[in-house]
């Protein structure tokens, strides 16, 4: 009886597991995170303020540092920060991140 019960726990927390990291992102949660953002950069145009405008991020074929737009490119870009912008890393969470970036792809 415990050998059943061992793999289907297992089983029970690894699909729980799973099944919460395909939450979907909500951009509308992301667009209210992004109000920090907003400082450096445009959200409803291409000129940068202190940093690049995002309107058309996912739209580029390239972001500033010539990568190509993905989401684990401007992941990178959040987690890292850089050029007076800050590290995201450990300031938002993945979900948030997530969040983020779905909201920067209806720009």
């Amino acid at each position: 009886m415990l050998k059943k019960v061992i793999p289907a726990g297992v089983v029970a927390v690894l699909t729980a597991n799973l099944l919460s990291g395909f939450q979907k992102a909500d951009a509308a949660k992301g667009k209210e995170l992004f109000e920090q953002c907003g400082v450096c950069h445009n959200a409803d145009s291409t000129e940068k303020k202190m940093g690049p405008g995002l309107k058309g991020l996912y739209k580029k074929g390239k972001l500033t540092n010539g990568k190509p737009v993905n989401d684990a490119n401007v992941k990178a870009v959040l987690n890292a920060g850089g050029n007076g912008m800050p590290a995201y890393e450990s300031i938002l969470s993945e979900e948030e991140k997530a969040h983020v970036l779905a909201y920067l792809k209806t720009l």
